[in-house]
């Protein structure tokens, strides 16, 4: 009796460190799209500095918790975002338009797509 409650309690800690895993990811990717929307709005109105220091700031979130971020998720997957922050940087520093806004799109999609990977549905458990 004492294995099946072991066992239930190991199921019911990995669930709930599951769930808080969702929802802190969730929160987390919200927070970097909110911020880069905000980025994209001040490069359309030709405000690039402070584009760039909308991009600067939602970096170094993602930045502050890469070990968090490398141990829980594939390493593909940060690797393109780290990918895409540097393009959307590139481009800033360029100040072309068209370019920038696609590779903030691509980036703020990836950000999307990272946190509705981890969400727990019956779509990712099957």
């Amino acid at each position: 009796m004492k294995r099946l409650w072991t066992a239930a309690a190991l199921l019911i800690a990995l669930l709930g460190f599951t769930l808080f895993h969702s929802f802190y990811l969730s929160r987390f990717s919200n927070e970097l799209t909110t911020i880069l929307h905000e980025a994209e709005a001040k490069a359309e109105s030709g405000h690039w500095e402070n584009a760039q220091d909308l991009t600067n700031t939602a970096w170094n979130k993602w930045h502050s918790h890469d070990a968090y971020l490398h141990v829980l998720l594939r390493h593909s997957e940060t690797d393109e975002i780290y990918i895409g922050f540097r393009e959307v940087a590139e481009f800033i520093q360029c100040e072309e338009a068209g370019e920038y806004s696609a590779a903030n799109a691509r980036l703020i999609a990836q950000l999307e797509l990272l946190s509705e990977a981890e969400q727990l549905t019956l779509k990712n458990i099957l």
